[in-house]
Protein backbone atom coordinates (compact mmCIF):
# COMPACT_ATOMS: atom_id res chain seq x y z
CA UNK A 1 0.00 0.00 0.00
CA UNK A 2 2.74 2.46 0.97
CA UNK A 3 4.74 1.74 -2.21
CA UNK A 4 1.70 2.53 -4.36
CA UNK A 5 0.94 5.73 -2.43
CA UNK A 6 4.53 6.93 -2.80
CA UNK A 7 4.59 6.22 -6.54
CA UNK A 8 1.19 7.88 -7.03
CA UNK A 9 2.64 11.00 -5.40
CA UNK A 10 5.41 11.07 -8.02
CA UNK A 11 8.21 10.02 -5.65
CA UNK A 12 10.78 7.47 -6.79
CA UNK A 13 10.60 4.23 -4.79
CA UNK A 14 13.46 1.80 -4.22
CA UNK A 15 12.90 -1.32 -2.11
CA UNK A 16 15.64 -2.95 -0.03
CA UNK A 17 15.71 -6.19 1.94
CA UNK A 18 15.47 -5.94 5.70
CA UNK A 19 14.88 -8.06 8.78
CA UNK A 20 12.60 -7.68 11.75
CA UNK A 21 13.46 -8.64 15.34
CA UNK A 22 10.36 -10.18 16.92
CA UNK A 23 9.85 -10.10 20.68
CA UNK A 24 8.89 -13.76 20.75
CA UNK A 25 10.53 -16.99 19.63
CA UNK A 26 10.40 -17.41 15.87
CA UNK A 27 12.68 -19.17 13.43
CA UNK A 28 12.12 -16.11 11.22
CA UNK A 29 14.33 -14.13 13.62
CA UNK A 30 17.33 -16.27 12.66
CA UNK A 31 16.60 -15.93 8.95
CA UNK A 32 16.03 -12.17 9.17
CA UNK A 33 19.46 -11.60 10.70
CA UNK A 34 20.99 -12.46 7.31
CA UNK A 35 18.62 -10.15 5.44
CA UNK A 36 19.86 -7.03 7.21
CA UNK A 37 23.43 -6.95 5.77
CA UNK A 38 22.01 -7.66 2.30
CA UNK A 39 19.69 -4.66 2.76
CA UNK A 40 22.61 -2.49 3.85
CA UNK A 41 24.53 -3.29 0.64
CA UNK A 42 21.38 -2.63 -1.43
CA UNK A 43 20.90 0.70 0.36
CA UNK A 44 24.56 1.65 -0.25
CA UNK A 45 24.00 1.06 -3.97
CA UNK A 46 20.80 3.13 -3.98
CA UNK A 47 22.42 6.01 -2.07
CA UNK A 48 25.49 6.04 -4.34
CA UNK A 49 23.20 6.27 -7.34
CA UNK A 50 20.91 8.93 -5.90
CA UNK A 51 23.70 10.94 -4.17
CA UNK A 52 21.59 12.57 -1.43
CA UNK A 53 23.00 15.33 0.76
CA UNK A 54 20.97 14.11 3.74
CA UNK A 55 18.87 11.06 4.63
CA UNK A 56 15.57 11.48 6.49
CA UNK A 57 14.33 8.34 8.27
CA UNK A 58 10.98 7.81 9.97
CA UNK A 59 12.36 4.83 11.83
CA UNK A 60 11.21 1.26 12.21
CA UNK A 61 13.09 -1.86 11.11
CA UNK A 62 12.68 -0.88 7.47
CA UNK A 63 14.82 2.25 8.02
CA UNK A 64 17.76 0.46 9.58
CA UNK A 65 19.63 -0.59 6.39
CA UNK A 66 19.34 2.94 4.96
CA UNK A 67 20.61 4.56 8.17
CA UNK A 68 23.61 2.22 8.35
CA UNK A 69 24.35 2.73 4.65
CA UNK A 70 24.21 6.52 5.05
CA UNK A 71 26.57 6.34 8.04
CA UNK A 72 29.05 4.23 6.04
CA UNK A 73 28.93 6.75 3.18
CA UNK A 74 29.24 9.68 5.65
CA UNK A 75 25.84 11.10 4.68
CA UNK A 76 24.07 12.94 7.55
CA UNK A 77 20.96 11.20 8.89
CA UNK A 78 17.95 12.93 10.44
CA UNK A 79 15.79 10.44 12.34
CA UNK A 80 12.21 11.12 13.43
CA UNK A 81 10.52 9.21 16.27
CA UNK A 82 6.72 9.45 16.40
CA UNK A 83 6.02 7.46 19.57
CA UNK A 84 6.71 8.38 23.19
CA UNK A 85 8.83 5.25 23.67
CA UNK A 86 11.08 4.42 20.71
CA UNK A 87 11.25 0.87 19.42
CA UNK A 88 14.40 -1.22 19.18
CA UNK A 89 14.99 -0.25 15.54
CA UNK A 90 14.89 3.47 16.31
CA UNK A 91 17.20 3.09 19.29
CA UNK A 92 19.65 1.35 16.94
CA UNK A 93 19.12 3.88 14.13
CA UNK A 94 19.77 6.66 16.66
CA UNK A 95 23.41 5.53 16.87
CA UNK A 96 23.90 6.50 13.22
CA UNK A 97 21.86 9.74 13.24
CA UNK A 98 23.24 13.26 13.22
CA UNK A 99 19.95 14.68 14.51
CA UNK A 100 17.05 12.90 16.20
CA UNK A 101 13.64 14.57 16.12
CA UNK A 102 11.12 13.49 18.76
CA UNK A 103 7.43 14.23 19.13
CA UNK A 104 7.20 14.14 22.92
CA UNK A 105 9.43 15.62 25.60
CA UNK A 106 9.29 12.26 27.39
CA UNK A 107 11.20 10.70 24.46
CA UNK A 108 14.36 12.75 24.94
CA UNK A 109 15.74 10.45 27.65
CA UNK A 110 16.12 7.59 25.17
CA UNK A 111 18.63 9.38 22.92
CA UNK A 112 21.87 11.39 23.27
CA UNK A 113 20.90 14.88 24.47
CA UNK A 114 23.18 16.70 22.01
CA UNK A 115 21.45 15.11 19.03
CA UNK A 116 17.80 15.46 20.12
CA UNK A 117 15.37 18.11 18.90
CA UNK A 118 11.73 18.26 20.06
CA UNK A 119 9.79 18.95 16.86
CA UNK A 120 6.41 17.31 17.36
CA UNK A 121 4.79 14.96 14.87
CA UNK A 122 4.42 15.50 11.16
CA UNK A 123 0.79 16.14 10.15
CA UNK A 124 -0.30 17.07 6.64
CA UNK A 125 -1.75 20.59 6.56
CA UNK A 126 -4.78 19.72 4.44
CA UNK A 127 -6.18 17.64 7.31
CA UNK A 128 -7.59 20.95 8.59
CA UNK A 129 -9.39 21.69 5.32
CA UNK A 130 -12.17 19.13 5.77
CA UNK A 131 -15.67 19.96 4.56
CA UNK A 132 -18.56 18.72 6.71
CA UNK A 133 -21.03 18.97 3.81
CA UNK A 134 -18.70 16.95 1.61
CA UNK A 135 -18.55 14.32 4.36
CA UNK A 136 -22.36 14.21 4.43
CA UNK A 137 -22.47 13.78 0.67
CA UNK A 138 -20.06 10.83 0.77
CA UNK A 139 -21.83 9.06 3.64
CA UNK A 140 -25.42 10.16 3.10
CA UNK A 141 -25.59 11.17 6.77
CA UNK A 142 -27.70 13.99 8.21
CA UNK A 143 -27.25 16.27 11.19
CA UNK A 144 -29.88 14.67 13.43
CA UNK A 145 -27.57 12.19 15.18
CA UNK A 146 -23.93 12.49 16.30
CA UNK A 147 -21.35 10.94 13.98
CA UNK A 148 -18.79 8.46 15.33
CA UNK A 149 -15.65 7.80 13.29
CA UNK A 150 -14.17 4.36 14.04
CA UNK A 151 -10.77 3.53 12.58
CA UNK A 152 -8.07 0.99 13.31
CA UNK A 153 -5.24 2.10 11.03
CA UNK A 154 -4.43 1.12 7.44
CA UNK A 155 -4.45 -2.59 8.33
CA UNK A 156 -7.61 -2.36 10.40
CA UNK A 157 -8.06 -3.63 13.95
CA UNK A 158 -10.08 -6.77 14.65
CA UNK A 159 -10.98 -5.61 18.15
CA UNK A 160 -12.49 -2.35 16.90
CA UNK A 161 -14.16 -4.01 13.92
CA UNK A 162 -15.83 -6.61 16.12
CA UNK A 163 -16.85 -3.94 18.62
CA UNK A 164 -18.80 -2.18 15.87
CA UNK A 165 -20.27 -5.28 14.21
CA UNK A 166 -21.26 -6.97 17.48
CA UNK A 167 -23.10 -3.87 18.70
CA UNK A 168 -24.20 -2.31 15.41
CA UNK A 169 -27.91 -2.10 16.34
CA UNK A 170 -27.04 -0.33 19.58
CA UNK A 171 -24.67 2.05 17.78
CA UNK A 172 -27.14 3.09 15.10
CA UNK A 173 -29.97 3.78 17.55
CA UNK A 174 -28.10 6.84 18.84
CA UNK A 175 -25.32 7.50 16.37
CA UNK A 176 -24.23 7.46 12.74
CA UNK A 177 -21.11 5.38 12.19
CA UNK A 178 -18.24 5.88 9.74
CA UNK A 179 -16.25 2.65 9.99
CA UNK A 180 -12.78 2.30 8.42
CA UNK A 181 -12.21 -1.47 8.59
CA UNK A 182 -8.82 -2.03 6.97
CA UNK A 183 -7.84 -3.53 3.65
CA UNK A 184 -9.68 -6.78 2.90
CA UNK A 185 -11.73 -6.67 6.11
CA UNK A 186 -14.88 -4.84 5.01
CA UNK A 187 -18.24 -6.56 5.37
CA UNK A 188 -21.10 -5.73 3.02
CA UNK A 189 -23.60 -4.39 5.55
CA UNK A 190 -26.49 -2.22 4.39
CA UNK A 191 -27.90 -0.31 7.35
CA UNK A 192 -29.16 3.22 7.89
CA UNK A 193 -26.61 5.29 9.75
CA UNK A 194 -23.68 2.97 8.94
CA UNK A 195 -21.06 3.39 6.21
CA UNK A 196 -17.90 1.30 5.99
CA UNK A 197 -14.67 1.70 4.02
CA UNK A 198 -11.55 -0.45 3.64
CA UNK A 199 -9.22 2.52 3.44
CA UNK A 200 -9.72 6.29 3.30
CA UNK A 201 -7.24 8.72 1.77
CA UNK A 202 -8.17 12.24 0.73
CA UNK A 203 -11.70 11.95 2.14
CA UNK A 204 -10.44 11.46 5.70
CA UNK A 205 -10.26 15.20 6.29
CA UNK A 206 -13.97 15.46 5.41
CA UNK A 207 -14.81 12.63 7.80
CA UNK A 208 -12.87 14.43 10.55
CA UNK A 209 -14.94 17.55 9.83
CA UNK A 210 -18.18 15.56 9.99
CA UNK A 211 -17.37 13.45 13.07
CA UNK A 212 -18.25 14.32 16.65
CA UNK A 213 -16.11 11.61 18.28
CA UNK A 214 -13.29 9.32 17.11
CA UNK A 215 -12.86 5.74 18.33
CA UNK A 216 -9.40 4.56 17.36
CA UNK A 217 -6.13 2.83 18.15
CA UNK A 218 -3.29 5.04 19.38
CA UNK A 219 -0.69 5.24 16.66
CA UNK A 220 1.27 8.47 17.08
CA UNK A 221 0.33 9.96 13.70
CA UNK A 222 -3.38 9.25 14.21
CA UNK A 223 -3.25 10.94 17.61
CA UNK A 224 -1.48 13.94 16.09
CA UNK A 225 -4.20 14.30 13.47
CA UNK A 226 -6.97 14.04 16.08
CA UNK A 227 -5.21 16.68 18.16
CA UNK A 228 -4.84 18.90 15.11
CA UNK A 229 -8.55 18.84 14.27
CA UNK A 230 -9.55 19.06 17.95
CA UNK A 231 -11.78 15.97 18.06
CA UNK A 232 -12.60 14.18 21.33
CA UNK A 233 -11.65 10.52 21.26
CA UNK A 234 -11.97 7.11 22.86
CA UNK A 235 -8.55 5.47 22.56
CA UNK A 236 -8.26 1.67 22.61
CA UNK A 237 -4.51 1.10 22.16
CA UNK A 238 -2.99 -2.09 20.83
CA UNK A 239 -2.54 -4.40 23.81
CA UNK A 240 0.76 -5.51 25.30
CA UNK A 241 0.01 -9.03 24.11
CA UNK A 242 0.29 -7.86 20.51
CA UNK A 243 2.90 -5.10 20.83
CA UNK A 244 5.64 -3.60 22.98
CA UNK A 245 3.02 -1.38 24.65
CA UNK A 246 3.98 1.81 22.79
CA UNK A 247 0.38 2.67 21.90
CA UNK A 248 -0.66 2.49 25.55
CA UNK A 249 2.04 5.02 26.48
CA UNK A 250 1.04 7.21 23.50
CA UNK A 251 -2.62 7.15 24.53
CA UNK A 252 -1.97 8.09 28.14
CA UNK A 253 0.34 10.95 27.15
CA UNK A 254 -2.26 12.23 24.66
CA UNK A 255 -5.12 12.02 27.19
CA UNK A 256 -3.25 14.30 29.60
CA UNK A 257 -3.58 17.19 27.16
CA UNK A 258 -6.71 16.39 25.14
CA UNK A 259 -10.34 15.35 25.55
CA UNK A 260 -9.79 11.60 25.40
CA UNK A 261 -10.64 8.47 27.37
CA UNK A 262 -8.16 5.57 27.33
CA UNK A 263 -9.66 2.07 27.48
CA UNK A 264 -7.21 -0.83 27.44
CA UNK A 265 -8.32 -4.05 25.73
CA UNK A 266 -7.63 -6.27 28.74
CA UNK A 267 -9.86 -4.13 30.95
CA UNK A 268 -12.46 -3.16 28.37
CA UNK A 269 -16.06 -2.93 29.56
CA UNK A 270 -18.89 -2.16 27.16
CA UNK A 271 -20.93 -0.25 29.77
CA UNK A 272 -18.00 2.09 30.39
CA UNK A 273 -17.54 2.49 26.64
CA UNK A 274 -21.16 3.62 26.14
CA UNK A 275 -20.82 6.05 29.05
CA UNK A 276 -17.62 7.56 27.62
CA UNK A 277 -19.13 7.77 24.15
CA UNK A 278 -22.25 9.53 25.42
CA UNK A 279 -20.18 11.98 27.46
CA UNK A 280 -17.90 12.89 24.56
CA UNK A 281 -20.64 13.07 21.91
CA UNK A 282 -22.53 15.63 24.00
CA UNK A 283 -19.64 18.10 23.82
CA UNK A 284 -20.87 21.13 21.91
CA UNK A 285 -17.44 22.47 20.98
CA UNK A 286 -14.20 20.83 19.94
CA UNK A 287 -10.78 21.74 21.24
CA UNK A 288 -8.60 24.45 19.80
CA UNK A 289 -7.00 23.20 16.59
CA UNK A 290 -3.26 22.69 16.85
CA UNK A 291 -0.68 24.32 14.59
CA UNK A 292 0.31 21.51 12.22
CA UNK A 293 3.01 23.48 10.40
CA UNK A 294 5.41 23.74 13.34
CA UNK A 295 6.88 20.21 13.15
CA UNK A 296 7.46 20.24 9.40
CA UNK A 297 9.05 23.69 9.52
CA UNK A 298 11.46 22.61 12.29
CA UNK A 299 12.42 19.41 10.47
CA UNK A 300 12.88 21.19 7.12
CA UNK A 301 15.16 23.72 8.85
CA UNK A 302 17.29 20.87 10.23
CA UNK A 303 17.50 19.20 6.81
CA UNK A 304 18.47 22.46 5.11
CA UNK A 305 21.11 23.18 7.76
CA UNK A 306 22.75 19.81 7.07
Amino acid sequence: MEEQMVQDAGVKFVGVMTGKVRRYFSWQNFLDIFKIPVGVFQAIGALRKFKPQVVFAKGGFVSFPACVAAWILRIPVVLHESDVVPGLANKMCGRFATKICVSFEESTRYFPKKAVEITGNLVRKDILDGDEKRGQEITGFHGKKPVILVMGGSQGASFLNNLVWDHLDEFTKQYQIIHICGKGKKREIMKDGYRSFEFVGEDLKDFYALADVVVTRSGAITLSEIGAVGLPAILIPLSRRASRGDQIVNAKAFAKKHAAHVMEEEEFEIAEFWSNLEHLSERTTHEQKADVSEASEKIIALLEAL
